[in-house]
């Protein structure tokens, strides 16, 4: 018996975690016995990190300082849409993201915190980005303008 990065990889994806590449670093090819208590080890240290995500609002539930920056635009059976609103000064507390796509209906200056760290970026208005899912982030207006967002979650 064989265990592949590919193979570690579809079995956290079976139990519905995702993969990072700093989850991943450690992860080697090990034959025998070997691999079953790899990969049992590998899934526990993923349930750990899955467990506290889920303990994070998403993007609607989150809020600053006890308002909302989100507001649900539309939701069915198959897609959420979020409008979301940061003026100035404004940031959006420690959440997490479903796999979604992103569009900046107004730009602006953000700091976004996240596992990687602190980093300041200038978004432009109809930019746009797709995302596998963020397991948390917070961010924070820092420019001059409001700046807005649609996101769009399929389900």
């Amino acid at each position: 018996m064989c265990a592949s990065y590919a193979e570690l990889k579809i079995s956290g994806l079976q139990h519905g975690l995702k993969m990072t590449s700093e989850s991943l670093k450690y992860v080697v090819k090990i034959t025998g016995t070997g691999a079953i208590i790899a990969s049992l080890v590998f899934i526990g240290l993923q349930s750990l990190q899955a467990e506290s995500i889920a303990s994070l609002p998403d993007p609607l539930e989150a809020g600053w300082k006890d308002a909302p920056v989100c507001e649900r635009l539309f939701e069915d059976r198959r897609q959420r849409i979020l409008r979301c609103e940061f003026p100035p000064g404004v940031g959006h507390e420690r959440h997490f993201h479903v796999p979604h796509f992103g569009y900046a209906l107004a730009g602006g200056r953000m700091r976004i915190t996240d596992d990687s760290g602190v980093r300041e970026m200038d978004l432009a208005t109809g930019s746009s980005y797709a995302s596998d899912g963020v397991a948390w982030h917070e961010v924070m207006n820092i420019g001059e303008t409001t700046t807005t967002f649609l996101i769009v979650e399929p389900k």
